[in-house]
């Protein structure tokens, strides 16, 4: 069958195709959101818990690193209501798109807080500020700028992978494109607008995710994540910090 422009323009402004193309985008934004959470609890207990704590934690993250994400979509939708619960498609994706990206968020979020020179903790420590605040205001707002490019880019990697759930039939850009080529048979022409779709949707987020990282480039991420009072007790700390190292 030869190829068809016809078909390949009517398929690429197809309302059928948009709507794919939007729940691509919203579904990546919450499965990522979900995600992030679990990764910032799971990097917590594991740097931070006890001994049961922390073996929760490398579980989790050794069991959804190491299971395809394929594999994972299909156990928490076809498996878990033989456990009695039940699930719909849209639950069972987010679910499973979410534990698995907050198993890698848990990595990056680890190894952006290691990244941070423990002098900086030391200092802050010395001033007299409690572990909650020494996260917010010295820690994580270093840490951010080594976890930043790594996160965008599983974010990237989140916009491709939800074409995924198309096994389990949520009806996102994937799953779309295949029930179009089925109509028509026209199967290179619609999967080519597939294609051009997470271009443009990986593009786009290319452009937001340069303006973060731009932004985050400052010395300790946002100016406002730090209070006035905060921020003169941390250059005392700094200081004190310096001094110390000469």
């Amino acid at each position: 069958m030869n190829w068809s422009w016809p078909f390949f323009f009517d398929y690429l402004t197809n309302g059928f195709m948009l709507r794919g193309a939007w729940t691509t985008v919203w579904l990546s934004v919450i499965s990522m959101t979900i995600g992030l959470g679990l990764g910032v609890v799971a990097a917590m207990m594991k740097m931070y818990g006890n001994s049961v704590v922390r073996y929760i934690a490398e579980f989790y993250i050794w069991l959804f690193r190491g299971t395809p994400v394929l594999i994972q979509l299909v156990i928490i939708y076809t498996g878990l209501p033989q456990l009695g619960i039940r699930l719909n498609v849209i639950e069972s994706a987010i679910l499973g798109l979410a534990l698995n990206e907050g198993a890698y968020l848990a990595e990056i979020i680890r190894a952006g807080i290691m990244s941070v020179d423990k002098g900086q903790d030391d200092a802050a420590r010395s001033v007299g500020m409690k572990w909650r605040e020494r996260m917010y205001y010295v820690i994580l707002p270093q840490a951010t700028r080594t976890i930043i490019p790594p996160l965008g880019n599983q974010f990237n990697g989140m916009l491709k992978t939800t074409s995924l759930a198309s096994v389990i039939s949520m009806e996102e850009l994937m799953r779309n494109a295949q029930m179009l080529a089925q109509i028509n048979f026209r199967v290179l022409e619609v999967y080519s607008v597939a294609a051009l779709w997470y271009l443009l949707l990986v593009s786009i987020w290319g452009l937001i995710q340069q303006r973060i990282e731009a932004h985050y480039e400052k010395p300790f991420g946002p100016s406002t994540a730090i209070s006035p009072d905060a921020e003169k007790e941390l250059k005392k700390a700094l200081q004190k910090a310096g001094t110390a190292k000469v």
